[in-house]
């Protein structure tokens, strides 16, 4: 966000950067593929907590103008709300959602955030209010992501059981289908070992057996800047989780 819009959240786009950003996203969609953008922020701007909705939705307002037109484009609110107030971080959903469906751009999912890291398996307890957000365009998706590590921030290679995949989906997974909601699990990820194999695999056979609620999964993360130490990276041709998981999530793809 400090990159695209500079000195403080309500500047206009800065064209160089917005110029190279949209020239990717543009890429992507002309192949028939989606592209979520994404300030990945943690609702914060130059380390600040944002407090202030109007703001916010300026912010949101200059950038999806741009992309009111292209279907293909996805918003997402913000990237991984934590430690704030709980009813500041519904309430800058909401300002999001607003400002963008009132620049036109009527016909594109919008992906909300909750508190705690938009954490699945602590969705109930923590962001039950987000089922007060409101779209007219009815095209509101509810992003969380969850991994499988003891304290389930993704930091370690170690799952906590063989089926802590599915477990930490459920409630969540509940959550939804009472408050006739649609999730995404935006990021997820497992080590190389048989353990979170298996994690991983009940993880994803979960979101399949509840299609009616769940539109999809995606790894986190891929891209030529992610080492090749990094236990989770699914960079081609060599990183870790690609080599040992491509086969496995190839099987999860639409249509199979």
């Amino acid at each position: 966000m400090e990159r695209m819009a500079r000195g403080t959240i309500t500047a206009s786009l800065d064209t160089g950067y917005f110029n190279n950003y949209s020239a990717v996203i543009n890429h992507i969609t002309s192949k028939g593929a989606y592209a979520v953008i994404d300030p990945h922020n943690y609702g914060r701007y130059n380390g600040a907590v944002i407090q202030s909705t109007t703001d916010f939705a300026t912010f949101w307002k200059n950038l999806a103008t741009p992309f009111k037109s292209n279907s293909k484009v996805i918003f997402d609110t913000n990237n991984e709300y934590h430690d704030m107030d709980q009813t500041l971080v519904l309430n800058l959903n909401q300002a999001a959602i607003t400002a963008i469906r009132g620049t036109g751009a009527t016909s594109q999912y919008i992906f909300a955030e909750g508190n705690s890291w938009t954490g699945a398996w602590t969705w109930t307890t923590v962001n039950d209010n987000m089922k007060a957000l409101t779209d007219p365009s009815n095209l509101l998706i509810y992003e969380m992501h969850q991994y499988l590590d003891s304290d389930g921030s993704g930091t370690s290679a170690t799952c906590s059981s063989s089926t802590i995949g599915a477990e930490r989906l459920a409630s969540a997974t509940t959550w939804l289908r009472s408050n006739g909601k649609k999730g995404v699990l935006g990021e997820f990820a497992g080590g190389p070992n048989s353990v979170c194999m298996s994690a991983v695999q009940g993880l994803l056979q979960h979101v399949k057996a509840n299609s009616d609620v769940w539109v999809g999964a995606s790894w986190w993360a891929a891209g030529p800047w992610w080492g090749a130490t990094t236990w989770s990276s699914f960079e081609p041709p060599s990183g870790q989780a690609y080599a040992y998981y491509d086969s496995t999530l190839k099987q999860y793809l639409p249509g199979k």
